[in-house]
């Protein structure tokens, strides 16, 4: 029968990617607890729906209702929403175990290896992702550009203006970018910095008007 060796193949697989990998990774116990929760109560619920006729159908529907559960209670990072998947994804193929009795414990070695080499830390380590406020209005890309590279001793890759008050004088910016230098560290803004940019755009205010009035 596959369903002993389904039920030891989950075991070690989420306590590999929840405690090998996620905590030791990111290092949030809350969500330890609900990845381990999510893992046993889809495993045992799939596990008794295999056995009846349309086991299938109804764990992969389980499958897509969990999978629009939006979770209200906290916001979670986009890596923790992959955690979140995987160890859905480890129950039902671990209840549903189909076929031979090693082709679940091999596909759950498969997310496991998966999941370790897509978060790993050396994978793109360099490259991060903010979301930045400027104390100045950035109405030209290039000037934006270059105010965020000097912001983030960074070389700026790509970024989207969330938003641009003029009469506030701010602008809102979502901005991926890679570090300056190997084992170098993205400089935070100060707000010695963000007023030396509100400086300079008033700079370029005074002189537009001066520029109008002559």
């Amino acid at each position: 029968m596959n369903l002993p060796a389904a039920l030891a193949a989950d075991l070690v697989a989420i306590t590999v990617l929840v405690y090998g990998l996620y905590f030791r990774r990111h290092f949030r116990r809350d969500l330890v607890l609900a990845f381990v929760a999510l893992n046993a109560g889809v495993m045992a619920v799939t596990a008794l729906l295999a056995s009846s006729s349309a086991g299938l159908g109804l764990g992969l529907g389980l499958f897509g209702i969990l999978s629009i559960i939006r979770l209200r209670s906290d916001a979670i990072t986009q890596e923790e929403i992959a955690y979140y998947f995987v160890s859905l994804a480890l129950g039902l193929v671990n209840g549903l175990h189909p076929g031979q009795p090693w082709l679940a414990p091999a596909m759950s070695g498969v997310l496991i290896v998966v999941m370790y080499a897509a978060d790993h830390p050396k994978f793109a380590s360099t490259t991060h992702r903010q979301t930045v406020t400027l104390d100045a209005a950035y109405p030209d890309e290039a000037q934006l550009r270059v105010a965020l590279s000097k912001l983030l001793n960074a070389r700026v890759l790509h970024m989207v203006v969330m938003d641009l008050d003029m009469v506030r004088d701010t602008t809102v910016v979502d901005v991926r970018f890679r570090v300056a230098g190997e084992g170098d560290h993205p400089r935070r803004a100060t707000g010695r910095d963000v007023t030396r940019a509100g400086r300079r755009v008033e700079d370029r205010a005074g002189s537009r008007s001066e520029t109008l009035v002559s």
